[in-house]
């Protein structure tokens, strides 16, 4: 909803508090504590997300729009860090495989009941039936739903989860660097600070546990 109403520029800006409001729930539930180049590497790499996505606005968006996908995207990072922080205790000590499944279990039971009663059931499961559909869908759901959830919560597993949302948080780095390879996008001057701020954040947040 929240990507829907402001677009992919806005929405990625959003998503920055998504480190945020982990850091602070893992302090206060799980007694994590990140050293001062770490917090540094944090604030770089919400910095580098800030400057790679930010646009000034068009007018396209009205202030109705704006208030109410800024509501929704703070609402989504909020339960999200929720989520993930109160697990942490049981994704120490289960097994991964296991824990995924019964993460997509409990999506698919979900979105089963939605699109039960969902008005436009029909052309949502006509899309998936259309020329290539089966193809985008069958792969974009292994490694954008299955493998990219896997190392996810892998990363939440094995290391503190305020060190692995910091590294999530580079997830738009990724996707200028990717549309340059795949799509020839155009890297420019804007989104070459930003990755270069993010790699830098990435390193310190790694490597500067014990600082």
């Amino acid at each position: 909803m929240c990507l829907n109403r402001l677009g992919a520029g806005l929405t990625a800006i959003v998503d920055c508090l998504y480190s945020p409001f982990i850091i602070g729930l893992s302090m206060l539930w799980l007694g994590e504590i990140l050293s001062v180049l770490q917090i540094l590497g944090v604030i770089l790499i919400i910095s580098a997300v800030l400057t790679a996505t930010y646009s000034p606005r068009d007018g396209s968006i009205t202030k109705h729009s704006l208030l109410l996908g800024v509501t929704y995207g703070v609402l989504a990072m909020a339960l999200m860090a929720l989520g993930i922080v109160m697990i942490k205790p049981l994704l120490n000590r289960s097994p991964l495989l296991w824990v995924t499944e019964v993460r997509l279990l409990g999506g698919v039971v979900v979105l089963v009941l939605v699109l039960t009663f969902h008005r436009a059931r029909r052309p949502i499961l006509s899309s998936i039936y259309s020329a290539g559909g089966k193809v985008y869908t069958l792969t974009g759901s292994l490694i954008g739903g299955y493998l990219a959830m896997l190392v996810w919560l892998a990363g939440m597993k094995f290391t503190m989860v305020s060190t692995a949302a910091a590294l999530n948080q580079t997830t738009n780095i990724f996707i200028f660097i990717l549309a340059a390879i795949f799509l020839r996008e155009k890297i420019t001057v804007q989104k070459t600070v930003g990755i270069v701020l993010a790699v830098c954040g990435a390193l310190l947040v790694t490597f500067a546990q014990n600082q």
